[in-house]
């Protein structure tokens, strides 16, 4: 029923605490104290309006040793279904120990390629040069990481009595389509908050597909993050954005396979492209939490790269984070960071204050660049990876990153999802961008003479 402009539903507001071997928690970003379950329907501090974190029992996790911890994530590599089968809840008491396995939602996400590039970069060559591609996941991009954690602990907090009666996001793509494939995997109702016409046809059906509610606003991602806000506060819809953290508890699992894929051995770099800014501070959650508990004993330096067109935390970078101050985005082709007002900033400052980090911005000629040279290894890179590719060659050129760091750069999506980049590139068609690398198709009569000549013409030994 509706009541006061709030949608009420009946049934037991306090869930009843369970009883676990490991524990975790909200607790205040800011540090000023505060503490909330996970349970709890809240995404700021009460007392300071402070972003929350996730905190663990580390006490509970030291009792097991790391080789201990090792040998049991790769025993459950060799699971082939079942709540744990998937590459997040294989590291469950990790993550999100609360959810009870038979609340588990999950679509096997996780467990994505570590592949090495070759070829990328000629001068200067990067010799161990790998890229962990995100978006080899159920719906095309690392968002199901954080989903399959948030969704399931939405059900979990219903099963207790808890009143959710749908979950909502604001998207520039790719959450939306993350969300909806989960909550339809949950039998939840789904809302996404989407900027009209901003993202991809191949993003767009995604979620109408999945059965959200799909709401087309006209204006930008930062103009839906504010409305959703407004929604989830004013009706007790749950909001599954990255400002709530049990998002990053998902994404954090990618530094734990990196790890896991280089025979538990740390990069000495890696490239997260950045837009709202939660993967990273997840992926350094995730690197800091594998130091904690002994599994690792160093930590790499990070690099978040942002589009030029959408780079106020690289203009924060340059003054040494002394200040931060939103920019409108302009458009790029990296649509999914096109986010001028990140919601997780100043944990993205922490991490990579604590990371010895650096922020690169990227041209719009040079993520296009990027994608297609990064293809023409074998990839079918999305823009973003682009962004996080044409960082790497920026530091990789004044010599920051040298032959000598093992580097990992961040795919974040499938190329399949952002198709328009490539047709217009290759067609010339592309009105922002020059294309040198282009590889049109060859018109070629139905004969075989001319066949072979154009064979002949355009066969590069």
């Amino acid at each position: 029923m509706k009541y006061a402009g709030r949608l009420v539903f009946y049934g037991r507001r306090n869930p009843k605490p369970m009883s676990k071997k490991y524990k975790s928690w909200f607790r205040c970003f800011a540090g000023c104290g505060e503490r909330y379950g996970l349970g709890e329907i809240i995404y700021r501090c009460r007392r300071c309006e402070s972003l929350l974190e996730v905190c663990h029992d580390f006490d509970a996790l030291a009792e097991t040793s790391p080789g201990e911890w090792k040998s049991k994530f790769s025993r459950r590599r060799q699971i082939v279904s079942g709540p744990l089968a998937g590459g997040v809840w294989a590291k469950k008491e990790w993550v999100c120990p609360e959810v009870e396995n038979e609340n588990i939602v999950s679509l096997d996400e996780g467990y994505t390629p570590l592949l090495k590039l070759h070829g990328f970069l000629k001068s200067p060559e990067l010799n161990d040069l790998y890229v962990k591609l995100c978006g080899s996941s159920h719906t095309g991009s690392f968002k199901d990481l954080g989903l399959t954690v948030l969704v399931s602990m939405v059900r979990q907090m219903r099963s207790q009595g808890v009143e959710i009666p749908a979950v909502a996001c604001a998207s520039t793509g790719d959450t939306s389509a993350a969300l909806a494939a989960y909550c339809a995997r949950a039998g939840l109702p789904c809302i996404v908050f989407l900027p009209e016409g901003k993202i991809t046809p191949s993003q767009l059906i995604q979620p109408v597909s999945n059965g959200a509610i799909t709401l087309a606003i006209d204006t930008d991602f930062d103009g839906c993050m504010e409305l959703v806000q407004q929604v989830t506060s004013e009706e007790n819809i749950y909001l599954a954005n990255s400002m709530n953290s049990l998002r990053i508890e998902g994404q954090k699992t990618v530094a734990v396979e990196i790890v896991q894929q280089l025979g538990w051995e740390v990069p000495d770099w890696v490239v997260i492209p950045g837009g709202n800014l939660g993967n990273v501070s997840a992926l350094g959650q995730g690197f800091k939490m594998m130091l904690d508990l002994g599994v690792i004993d160093r930590m790499p330096r990070i690099c978040c790269a942002q589009a030029q067109n959408a780079n106020p935390l690289y203009k924060s970078f340059l003054n040494d984070f002394e200040k931060f101050e939103p920019v409108r985005a302009k458009k790029t082709l990296a649509s999914a960071i096109q986010i001028g007002n990140p919601v997780s900033v100043w944990k993205a400052i922490k991490t990579l204050k604590d990371f010895n980090g650096v922020v690169e911005q990227v041209s719009e000629q040079e993520i296009a660049d990027a994608c297609v040279l990064a293809d023409r290894t074998g990839l079918f890179t999305c823009p973003h990876t682009g962004v996080g590719l044409g960082a790497l060659k920026k530091l990789a050129v004044c010599r920051k990153i040298t032959g000598d760091d093992k580097v990992v750069v961040i795919s974040t999506a499938h190329g399949l999802k952002f198709p328009q980049l490539k047709i217009d590139y290759h067609w010339g068609d592309a009105s922002d961008v020059n294309n040198p690398y282009a590889n049109a198709p060859v018109r070629v009569e139905a004969a075989a003479d001319a066949v072979v000549k154009a064979i002949k013409d355009n066969l590069h030994t």
